[in-house]
């Protein structure tokens, strides 16, 4: 700045094109450039140029480390986007398996309800088939203890009327001795 600030000073101005002598207090346009270099003497013996500069370096520098700042967090949410992401793709991917898992696991169950429940039909089947065939047997049974009973009424009626005393006391004896003989 100070390069450019010194030729400017002496390059063509229009205190140069004004008429008469121009080194003197009377000419305005002397005096107006002598307290414009009094002016700028001030400020450079001040050191104000140097400290503008300062100020400007160290504005610069600010706005360098906010930009390093804002660049660092958008670094920064960049990666926790990435990350949320990752973790949302993740919980999805669990999220899926688990209700895969669960489809799995409602199927083997329905599976196996259906094979208890065959199973249990089947049981039953085979305890009701049971329970005829022993109804059918005990209903033999009683058919035949009852034909028993009415054969024995029917034969002690005929031998009764078939025979005499004489022959069932034979007979009875005879039943004793058979008796008697198996038992000793």
């Amino acid at each position: 700045m100070r390069h450019v600030l010194i030729p400017a000073l002496f390059t063509a101005t229009p205190a140069m094109a004004a008429s008469g002598p121009f080194f003197s207090l009377h000419n305005t346009d002397f005096v107006v450039l002598l307290g414009f270099l009094v002016f700028i003497g001030i400020l450079v013996y001040f050191k104000v140029p140097s400290r503008l500069m300062g100020m400007l370096d160290d504005r610069a520098k600010g706005i360098r480390g906010d930009l390093d700042e804002a660049k660092a967090l958008r670094e920064e949410a960049q990666a926790l986007l990435a990350s949320y992401e990752r973790k949302t793709r993740e919980a999805q991917a669990q999220a899926d398996e688990i209700v895969a898992t669960a489809k799995a696991e409602a199927s083997a169950a329905a599976d196996q309800a259906k094979k208890d429940l065959e199973t249990s039909v089947a049981r039953r089947l085979a305890a009701a088939e049971d329970q005829i065939e022993s109804a059918q047997q005990a209903a033999v049974r009683e058919v035949r203890d009852t034909a028993v009973q009415v054969a024995t009424a029917a034969a002690g009626q005929v031998i009764a009327a078939q025979m005499s005393s004489a022959e069932a006391n034979k007979l009875i004896d005879r039943s004793i001795d058979t008796v008697a003989t198996k038992l000793h």
